[in-house]
């Protein structure tokens, strides 16, 4: 069942010292050692590190079957001593448990989950049957996006993200300002569940984002979702990195795309924004409202529950 803005937004608390957090591959397995560095640079914050049991498995493309996959998902849901989900890597599979995970379990006890690309899918159906905040973040805990990271769960400070110029979709910044629930991700997964586990988007601030993905590809998803009203009713546009997307097609980009898109609907939208697969991205907390003033550049997140 879809909540409404009538149910409680669900804001998992901020994490501390000592606290347990769980790595999870819901959908393809990460490098194993690029898992354990990203679990050393959690340590050094001085969060506890542990792992499901099929992170690393292999099944196809998959970190295991499917009962694998839910078990190690629900277990960490389950379980209080674990106050955050962290996933090492996206890959595909999270659509085939999306609608199945303890969904009862998350209202019961909110945690975070952390995670980017097809995680985005689980994100959206957590908060459409949960109202359970997450963090749309990058994968790389070090530096200047590994600072957002840690303020977005470890903090109730909020998160200000500033377009950057030298980011092809700032050129899609239109004007105005807009404030609305941040909702959305990584486009292709998003697109992927439209219709049974993309919550409703009236009076959100959406946010998009995508890496490696061609023209014809991405034109047909903007266009489902356009022609199908997913889109009908939002109050603004944040667009993120679209980096390694398609090279220009006799002279067409990738923001030219967009913005045949994205004009229709007559809001104010905000692009440059450092989120994604491109450089540097910063992470975001998704599900708290957000203000977007798209002449000042900025995209300000609430931490709380509001």
């Amino acid at each position: 069942m879809e909540l409404t803005e009538a149910d409680p937004i669900l804001m998992p608390p901020p994490l501390r010292s000592g606290d347990k957090v769980r790595f999870v591959s819901p959908a393809s397995p990460p490098p194993r050692e690029w898992a354990c560095h990203c679990a050393k640079v959690l340590e050094s914050w001085g969060l506890e590190v542990d792992f499901g049991e099929h992170v690393f498995g292999k099944v196809a493309w998959l970190a295991g079957t499917d009962e694998e996959r839910l078990a190690d998902f629900n277990a960490a849901l389950r379980d209080p001593s674990v106050r955050a989900l962290f996933t090492a890597a996206g890959g595909k599979g999270s659509c085939r448990i999306a609608d199945r995970l303890d969904f009862a379990a998350a209202r019961s006890d909110p945690k975070f989950l952390v995670g980017i690309s097809d995680i985005t899918i689980l994100q959206l159906s957590l908060w459409k049957h949960c109202r359970l905040v997450g963090v749309h973040g990058s994968l790389m805990p070090d530096g200047q996006d590994g600072e957002t990271l840690r303020k977005a769960m470890m903090t109730s400070e909020g998160i200000c993200l500033h377009s950057r110029a030298d980011e092809p979709t700032s050129a899609l910044t239109t004007e105005g300002t807009a404030r609305g629930r941040l909702i959305g991700g990584s486009l292709l997964p998003m697109s992927a569940v439209a219709g049974w586990a993309l919550p409703s988007l009236k009076g959100a601030i959406l946010l998009i984002e995508a890496g490696k993905t061609g023209p014809g590809v991405m034109d047909s998803l903007l266009t489902m979702l356009r022609k199908a009203g997913h889109l009908t009713g939002l109050a603004g546009i944040a667009v993120g990195q679209f980096n390694d997307c398609f090279h220009p097609v006799n002279g067409f980009t990738v923001v030219d795309l967009l913005r045949g898109h994205l004009q229709h609907f007559k809001i104010p939208i905000l692009g440059g924004l450092p989120v994604g697969h491109g450089h540097q991205p910063q992470s975001t907390l998704v599900g708290t409202m957000a203000f977007l003033d798209a002449g000042a550049g900025t995209l300000t997140i609430s931490g709380t529950q509001e």
